[in-house]
């Protein structure tokens, strides 16, 4: 096997799910860490128990589920709240991320992209990705787009945007470089280059899983990986 991972990023409004939509309508293997984080705060669940222990029923929709909007402008104001929340649910998330990262494996897919908003910010995970990808736009369009999606002034745009790191500074890090500032067509291409590169690229990050598999199984694979992420 030559099975390696990709590590996705972008910034609020880059276009990140543009970029995402034609991975997977190439046939991509992808990991969509924000479907997880909303997988695993669902009723019942155990981060969903840690998250009313420490922020209260207040944060509640009236169907149980967490209210993502109330608990964002928590956390968004309060970064020692924000940290509080991540350690409650990035151990879930990384749990999660890693099972389908084994199941891609065993289905024999040649790279799995794993498309994580904040993959430069917390810098953890980066170093497990062979490559890594920023899908970026410039500064006065990210603006515009974000004012336009979602209706904010000037003002709010641009504390959201300055709530994270610059999508310049992302783009030292990041090994591709998608640049969404264009149009449709535009951004395809680049995408399908990107996908092409990877196809043909010789690299490999996971092959040592096939001796791991055979000796420990499946299940005792899945644990020590677990382990070994969060530890």
């Amino acid at each position: 096997s030559t099975m390696f991972l990709v590590g996705l990023s972008g910034g609020i409004a880059s276009g990140k799910s543009t970029v995402v939509a034609v991975l997977r309508e190439l046939g991509c293997a992808v990991i969509d860490a924000d479907v997880i984080a909303r997988q695993v705060v669902q009723p019942h669940s155990k981060a969903h128990q840690q998250i009313l222990q420490y922020f209260g029923t207040e944060i509640l929709l009236e169907n149980g589920e967490i209210n993502r909007e109330a608990l964002g402008s928590i956390i968004f104001s309060q970064p020692e709240k924000r940290r509080l929340l991540n350690s409650i649910t990035h151990p879930q998330i990384l749990k999660e991320m890693l099972k389908q990262v084994l199941k891609y494996f065993v289905l024999g897919y040649r790279y799995v992209i794993l498309d994580i908003p904040l993959l430069f910010e917390t810098r953890g995970l980066t170093r497990f990705m062979k490559y890594t990808v920023l899908v970026y736009c410039d500064p006065p369009t990210q603006l515009a787009r974000l004012m336009k999606r979602s209706g904010l002034g000037v003002a709010e745009a641009e504390a959201r945007i300055s709530s994270q790191l610059p999508l310049e500074e992302k783009r030292r890090w990041a090994t591709h470089v998608i640049d969404n500032s264009g149009d449709w067509e535009s951004t395809r291409r680049q995408v399908l280059q990107l996908h092409t590169r990877l196809e043909d690229s010789l690299d490999f990050l996971w092959a040592r899983l096939v001796v791991g598999t055979a000796v420990a199984g499946l299940g005792g694979l899945v644990f020590l990986l677990i382990r070994h992420f969060i530890s």
